[in-house]
């Protein structure tokens, strides 16, 4: 069985309460003498099994690293972590999953070896959205209910507002109709990736 990691809590003084995103569900693990063991970290992918446990958690045991190219770059694993935060955050309260989030992460991780992560998150981001049935394309004012004509103004999970509504990171219309359209967000100069990393920041 495959996963990824998204949280770890612990327990005792070496024992450790693993989260693990599979394509099918979060799954919520135990793993005895957690430290004498290879390293459990936030955002690794690893090929596991489970020991059910019929009064307890199911004993996760037979870890395997399944490792990316640039797991050992720093800058890549801190936004890669980050990102994992924020989707444990989001999933937490769910058991039975679709195999999209595992399927994202996927095809995430492959792509932060050749792209600019934030970039790659933004992408994520707004798939997840989508894919949820949060994604605003419409454009109509969260606070007054009327439609947004002009530039958008931003906030948390990418809701929309006027500019007069709520004070956030403004973007053109044109640019976020292309962005949510294609999941691709190229159209964006560098600056703007920054406002909307700060958004994504904020949570799902």
């Amino acid at each position: 069985m495959q996963g990824f990691i998204l949280h770890t809590q612990r327990v005792k003084d070496e024992d450790l309460i693993v989260s693990i995103l599979s394509p099918k569900a979060l799954l919520k693990t135990y793993r005895f003498y957690g430290l004498r063991h290879s390293s459990i970290l936030n955002g690794y992918k690893i090929d596991f099994a489970l020991e059910e446990n019929a009064t307890f958690l199911p004993r996760l045991k037979d870890v395997l690293h399944l490792g990316f190219s640039w797991i050992l770059e720093r800058e890549k694993m801190l936004f890669w972590q980050e990102f994992i935060r924020l989707l444990y955050q989001h999933l937490k309260e769910v058991s039975e999953l679709d195999s999209f989030y595992f399927d994202l992460l996927d095809e995430c991780a492959k792509r932060f070896l050749k792209q600019n992560p934030k970039r790659v998150i933004c992408d994520a981001y707004v798939k997840i959205l989508e894919f949820e049935g949060r994604l605003h394309k419409n454009f109509v004012c969260f606070a007054c209910d009327e439609k947004i004509q002009g530039n958008i103004t931003l906030l948390r999970a990418f809701l929309p507002s006027h500019a007069l509504c709520a004070f956030s990171y403004e973007f053109p219309r044109q640019k976020l109709e292309i962005f949510y359209e294609k999941k691709n967000c190229s159209i964006f100069d560098d600056e703007e990736i920054n406002q909307i990393y700060e958004l994504i920041k904020q949570g799902l």
